[in-house]
């Protein structure tokens, strides 16, 4: 069964990093685009990031363009999102999906610190 397993959040000052991996199983990863969505308390879930099966195209929420970065090592079946200047606005869970279906992962929960 498809299986999606997020992992990297934690508690960061503002200005740092963390860096989030996204581990696939179930299916063939390298047929789906990977998106990262989040949900901070009180709002509705959105959408951050999301690349396309060869690494060739990607997307960010203009919120996140130029502090994050997504990639994914289709051998390793896993896609990371690299965050950079975190600001407390981006406190929330983040979960990882195959882009177009209902799966998602378990998310795991970002929280910055001012």
């Amino acid at each position: 069964d498809v299986q999606l397993q997020a992992s990297g959040g934690g508690l960061v000052q503002a200005g740092g990093s963390l860096r989030l991996s996204c581990a696939a199983s179930g299916f063939t990863f390298d047929d789906y685009q990977i998106a990262w969505f989040r949900q901070a308390p009180g709002k509705e879930r959105e959408g951050v990031s999301c690349i396309s099966t060869s690494n060739n195209t990607t997307y960010y929420a203009d919120s996140v363009k130029g502090r994050f970065t997504i990639s994914r090592d289709n051998a390793k079946k896993t896609a990371y999102l690299q965050m950079n200047s975190l600001t407390p606005e981006d406190t929330a869970i983040y979960y990882c999906n195959r882009y177009g279906t209902d799966y998602w992962g378990q998310g795991t929960q970002v929280t910055v610190s001012s």
